[in-house]
């Protein structure tokens, strides 16, 4: 019969997630030890291991709990709202759950390459979800963008381009806002996407 767990189960691994991604994001995963993650969360190997039988699984399981918090922020949005009004609303809850998560998001880009290639085909399935509600709302506020094949991926991964790496530049309490960059990036991404002449999206066309 299985051991059941005790009640703070759930609280000990998250405190293990987040300690071990700060250790993945500022030393790199592949010189990040187990012994190291153990240390840092100040409980022996033996512990850690009952938790995570290894460095492979925290590291998928940091990975897919963080994508599953943006997928869930995402779905929270009022899908009723009128189109641009949504995509303001998807843009402001995700920058809102990358707060306090810069860490897990430079391993996101830097580290997910490292899992093996069915652990890997799961977070990038939960990644396309994420993309594709996006796409679907800039469909939505982008008629004729939403009808190119080729136009609607290259427009809805420049809105990602802008809010996956604001992390490199953002700083809370700044001269911009969360609030105030959501704005922005949605605006930047709509007004420039509007802009995009019938020649230029024919010739962009032509190219791919």
């Amino acid at each position: 019969m299985a051991r059941p767990r005790s009640a703070d189960h759930e609280i000990k691994r998250r405190a293990i997630l987040d300690r071990s991604a700060a250790l993945f994001a500022q030393n790199g995963y592949d010189r990040t030890s187990m012994a190291e993650v153990a240390a840092a969360c100040g409980v022996s190997k033996a512990l850690l291991y009952h938790y995570y039988a290894s460095k492979e699984t925290l590291l998928f399981d940091v990975l897919s709990v963080h994508l599953q918090e943006l997928l869930d922020a995402t779905h929270a949005v009022d899908t009723s709202l009128p189109p641009r009004e949504r995509l303001r609303a998807l843009v402001g809850a995700l920058l809102d759950a990358y707060r306090d998560a810069d860490q897990k998001h430079k391993i996101q880009i830097n580290e997910m390459s490292k899992l093996p290639t069915e652990r890997l085909n799961v977070l990038i399935g939960m990644e396309r979800d994420l993309v594709a509600i996006f796409a679907d709302a800039i469909a939505q506020v982008l008629p004729a963008i939403g009808r190119s094949k080729t136009l609607l991926k290259p427009v809805t991964m420049s809105l990602f381009g802008m809010l996956n790496w604001h992390y490199m530049w953002f700083r809370e309490g700044g001269t911009m806002s969360r609030e105030d960059y959501a704005d922005l990036a949605t605006t930047l991404l709509i007004e420039g996407a509007q802009a995009l002449s019938p020649a230029t999206q024919s010739k962009i066309r032509r190219r791919a």
